[in-house]
């Protein structure tokens, strides 16, 4: 089996590396490309939803984006310790009618000896805003 690192246990470094490498596939937007962090038996619940294994997981991003859409997410460092990493994240997204959406929450995660996430674990809460209290902008470039 391949690896992907960095791998447990993890030091504050290598936390934030993967917690990096994390809020740049999911702000890709890319389901495919977000489920190959996890293994092929992972775990989620997500709000209420409850997502087993990769397939599930492609599925679930694909609705998700879809009605969450111009997604930005920013994830940060709580803890860590041997396999495990907790964070916080904000993201921010517009529904279909044009509100825009601040989410805030906590995720703990695990992951197997070759680096993969087994299990995720998010509590998430949502808050209107208004288009000029957005703080997660793209930035554009020339």
């Amino acid at each position: 089996m391949t690896t992907r690192p960095p791998l447990p246990p993890f030091t504050e470094e290598t936390a934030r590396k993967k917690i990096q490498a994390a809020e740049d596939a999911w702000n890709s937007r890319d389901p495919e490309r977000v489920a190959l962090a996890y293994t092929l038996d992972t775990e989620w619940r997500n709000r209420t939803d409850f997502v087993n294994g990769r397939a599930e997981v492609v599925e679930f991003l694909r609705g998700k984006w879809a009605r969450e859409l111009d997604y930005r997410l920013r994830k940060e460092l709580w803890a860590f310790a041997g396999n495990r990493i907790a964070v916080r994240f904000e993201y921010e997204f517009h529904d279909a009618d044009g509100q825009w959406w601040r989410a805030y929450g906590n995720e703990n995660w695990e992951f197997d000896e070759h680096g993969y996430m087994r299990r995720r674990f998010a509590s998430i809460n949502d808050l209107k805003i208004t288009e000029a209290e957005r703080k997660l902008r793209w930035e554009r470039t020339a």
